[in-house]
């Protein structure tokens, strides 16, 4: 069972804090069994806003655990504290993948984590990370960064999409998706090339493409064009671009492109079809076509990503230790 622990002092910000708790913290072994083994650690308990929070286990525990995430640090003129920041830094040091929510990316870089890598925050802070911290090059623009054993995300809703993220990288695109709609999360937004995570399908509801997606989802084999999808939701195809923008944050083509990659990796993940078959399955037409598409999204090849994920799932459920799991999790987000 892989094992989570959050990082808490007085300081953080609750928002990134109770999403961690609601993704990682809860009872999902209907969707994935086993789940998480997870932890609040810190320094006794926890001034949270106004709230008071009882720990699990002090800050020394975070060194146990196969992931650490720091959730946003409020006052980021102020320097976390010192047993924070050598908490961190241990858990790094005996293994274990940190992972930054928000404003957590000036914990990682006041403990030194992100020297030398690229990184993100909250929009709003970046300028100021970048500046006391020059040794980081830090983006903008995007919703995360992944650099395999240390992550960061950008602020507050960006964090739902890392903690998907790392979700997906323990227990595959298809669990990741059933977590998402069961968190009913907004849809993914476009942020950059360094995200593996697709865009999730939004619920069912009283919103304008509620029967388009699912008509096109039951059709990706086929090559549907933007007037076929404008056609299916009587409506020109400007007002249907403009119904994507707003719903989904991307056009139409590019909706339809994720969801033909996504499909692709849950087929390539939980099926023995080959290459040419999922072309086909996914409307790509040709293994060709796939590879060239499916590295330029994810960044390694189908036939990579196959083995890394099929391996890295079969060690997950395997009867290994934690040692044992470290190695696969970590070959699967340096690719």
């Amino acid at each position: 069972m892989p094992t989570v622990a959050l990082a808490v002092t007085d300081g953080m910000l609750p928002f990134e804090l109770s999403l961690a708790i609601e993704v990682f913290g809860s009872d999902l072994t209907h969707v994935v069994d086993p789940w998480y083994d997870f932890a609040l650690c810190g320094p006794g308990a926890v001034r949270i806003d106004r709230y008071r929070l009882e720990m699990d286990h002090g800050l020394d525990h975070l060194a146990h655990a196969d992931t650490v995430i720091v959730p946003g640090w409020a006052d980021t003129d102020v320097d976390p504290p010192v047993e924070l920041l050598d908490a961190v830094r241990a858990a790094h040091a005996a293994g274990a993948r940190v992972a930054s929510l928000c404003t957590g990316a000036f914990v990682l870089a006041a403990a030194g984590l992100l020297d030398g890598k690229r990184a993100t925050t909250h929009w709003a802070h970046t300028e100021a990370l970048a500046r006391r911290h020059p040794h980081i090059t830090v983006d903008p623009d995007v919703l995360y960064v992944d650099n395999g054993d240390v992550l960061t995300s950008a602020g507050k809703a960006a964090a739902m999409d890392l903690c998907l993220h790392l979700v997906r990288l323990d227990h595959g695109s298809a669990n990741a998706n059933k977590i998402a709609r069961r968190l009913v999360v907004p849809p993914h937004r476009d942020g950059g090339q360094a995200q593996f995570i697709r865009t999730p399908v939004p619920d069912p509801g009283n919103h304008p493409l509620a029967e388009l997606l699912p008509w096109v989802l039951q059709r990706l084999d086929e090559p549907l064009t933007v007037e076929d999808l404008a056609r299916q939701a009587r409506m020109s195809s400007r007002h249907l671009a403009r119904h994507f923008t707003s719903l989904t944050g991307t056009t139409p083509l590019q909706w339809l492109h994720t969801q033909r990659i996504r499909h692709a990796q849950e087929l390539l993940e939980t099926t023995d079809d080959t290459i040419d078959a999922i072309a086909t399955a996914t409307g790509m037409g040709t293994s060709t076509t796939l590879r060239r598409h499916f590295h330029r999204t994810v960044g390694v090849a189908p036939d990579t990503y196959r083995r890394t994920f099929r391996s890295h799932i079969d060690l997950r459920n395997a009867p290994t230790g934690r040692d044992d799991r470290k190695p696969a999790a970590r070959h699967a987000v340096a690719n």
